[in-house]
């Protein structure tokens, strides 16, 4: 999602059931890439407030190789299931989901957080999350001309953490007549199971990997 992940307290707790998905070679050294390339960084606290931990990994990004394997890898963790188009929500959702659709050699479908009103006639499917880790109601859009019934829909973002995003967006799915195939993240930091079941997610990390760094 668009945000910096917080985790709460110090980054030494684990939590949820691992979903990671265990791959070969390549995967495998882009899992490493992606766990040294991560940092838990903190504020100094305002007393009385207590120190709280905010995810890092704006070091992916500068590495090309890491750019060059992580649409192939988020794509094979849909498996088999053959999306005829990829989703995913501002902001890097929109840097993911392009790598992930130029591998698997589909269209990319733009979800808007917040959209403004407009002055064109194009029809917006909206849907507004569950509380999000800032205890936030976010409306995300779609236009309904890039999200067309009869897709069959992989949703992609780089960190799950309540889910409120990806939920709403497969309600966005449901609303466009369009078959959702399942979420692919790079970190998976869901704490509901069923949740995690529900959405069809996978992760190529679990926030475990990274609570110790």
């Amino acid at each position: 999602m668009s945000r910096a992940a917080r985790a709460g307290t110090s980054p030494s707790r684990a939590g949820g059931a691992s979903s990671v998905v265990r791959q070969t070679a390549p995967v495998d050294d882009l899992r490493a890439s992606l766990i040294s390339g991560f940092q838990w960084r903190s504020d100094p606290p305002v007393w009385p407030a207590t120190r709280t931990y905010y995810a890092d990994y704006t070091a992916w990004w500068r590495d090309p190789t890491v750019l060059a394997q992580i649409g192939p890898a988020l794509a094979a963790l849909a498996g088999d299931h053959e999306p005829t188009v990829v989703l995913g929500t501002e902001a890097h959702g929109f840097l993911l989901g392009p790598l992930v659709a130029l591998h698997l050699g589909v269209g990319f479908a733009a979800v808007r957080k917040q959209p403004e009103r407009t002055s064109d006639d194009e029809v917006w499917l909206v849907r507004r999350t569950p509380p999000d880790y800032r205890d936030r109601h976010l409306d995300l859009a779609v236009r309904r001309s890039v999200l067309r019934p009869g897709d069959r829909v992989l949703f992609v973002d780089e960190w799950a953490a309540s889910g409120g995003q990806a939920l709403a967006c497969q309600q966005l799915v449901g609303d466009a007549r369009a078959t959702w195939l399942g979420a692919a993240v790079v970190v998976d930091a869901l704490e509901n199971s069923a949740d995690r079941r529900n959405l069809n997610l996978r992760g190529l990390l679990h926030v475990r990997e990274l609570r110790h760094r």
